[in-house]
């Protein structure tokens, strides 16, 4: 596994438990400041450079974040009010391309990422434990996909493109 590539590892299935449950819910609330602070005094050059060959600019990372965790977001609001319902997946690489993510700073997805993460903490710290089992069906893995396996994808993924972003700082001499 490339380490460029998967920083802090691949996501692997943890069992609930409260202890799991009270460190996935601190990597959710707090994703917007560890972005601050990835970023902090880097420069519209530095946000405009690849994490790695062929990846992603910083300022992509950032904005797609924002992609995916509304996507996200949504889909546990559907997991939360529907029976299993299929969601539908997205293209992330057209949409880390789309005009409003080359166009807009970086703020504009952090303090949405604030904002957004502010109400995921707040609805996956009331969740009845009976809720954590609800589902969404994923049509591009054939899978189905529990609020805790959700949440625990998105704690990582959060921490993983922060990583990126912090291995790049590491890396690079700008």
């Amino acid at each position: 596994m490339d380490p460029i590539i998967y920083p802090i590892g691949e996501y692997i299935e943890q069992p609930f438990s409260s202890e799991e449950l009270r460190k996935r819910l601190i990597d959710i609330r707090f994703l917007s400041n560890h972005v601050e602070n990835a970023i902090t005094n880097l420069d519209e050059h530095q946000l405009d450079t690849s994490y790695r060959e062929g990846g992603w600019t910083v300022k992509q990372v950032i904005h797609h974040l924002a992609d995916s965790h509304m996507n996200a977001y949504i889909r546990c609001k559907l997991a939360l009010t529907e029976n299993n319902p299929i969601i539908k997946p997205y293209d992330q690489d057209a949409w880390a391309e789309t005009i409003e993510n080359k166009n807009l700073p970086v703020n504009v997805s952090i303090t949405l990422l604030h904002a957004l993460h502010l109400k995921w903490y707040e609805l996956f710290s009331n969740l009845k434990p009976v809720e954590w089992e609800r589902t969404i069906m994923h049509p591009e893995y054939n899978r189905q996909m529990s609020l805790w396996y959700i949440l625990g994808l998105y704690a990582w993924h959060s921490k993983h493109h922060v990583a990126q972003i912090q291995g790049l700082r590491d890396r690079k001499r700008w």
